[in-house]
């Protein structure tokens, strides 16, 4: 049996109004986190992943940045208090779970956060969260059932409450 932490006693479903919201609840978890906790954010393009990992990294305290890692597909912050270091990492592009491991994530060490990770760490941890961060509809912003992604719909759809929903596996 896995030993329980503080990420414990954040799973269920909550709303997050705004994005101010969102960074202040991911301060909340990144206080909770230590070495070897590994989070996997999942949610639609402007979700609010990277707006949550950037309040995780201010709650670990981190130095920042904390940016979406796309392009470089994964970003180490240090931390500036002598504390566990945040690993940021956008599994967008990476094709298997064995991309991940050729990245060498010291995951014993750090707080790890994978954003589009649904599906890529199974076998990399005992126990991880999954977060998943879903839109309330009130009649506007981005339906991507429904339509084409653009920064513009993204900006109609900026203040639209956010639910997260958070697990514990296994």
């Amino acid at each position: 049996m896995s030993a329980r932490t503080g990420l414990d006693e954040l799973v269920g479903t909550r709303e997050v109004p705004t994005p101010a919201d969102m960074e202040r609840f991911g301060d909340q978890i990144g206080r909770a986190m230590g070495p070897g906790d590994l989070i996997v954010l999942t949610g639609p393009l402007g979700a609010g992943k990277t707006t949550l990992t950037r309040g995780i990294g201010a709650g670990l305290g981190v130095r920042g940045p904390v940016q979406s890692p796309t392009f470089v597909i994964a970003r180490t912050h240090p931390s500036l208090v002598g504390g566990t270091p945040l690993v940021h990492v956008d599994a967008y592009r990476l094709g298997s779970p064995a991309e991940l491991d050729d990245l060498d994530i010291d995951f014993d060490a750090s707080a790890v956060v994978v954003e589009w990770g649904r599906g890529m760490v199974d076998g990399v941890r005992d126990r991880w969260w999954e977060i998943e961060i879903s839109r309330e509809w009130h009649g506007r912003g981005v339906d991507t059932a429904c339509g084409t992604y653009s920064r513009a719909t993204e900006a109609l759809d900026a203040d639209t409450p956010r639910v997260l929903t958070i697990t514990r596996h296994p």
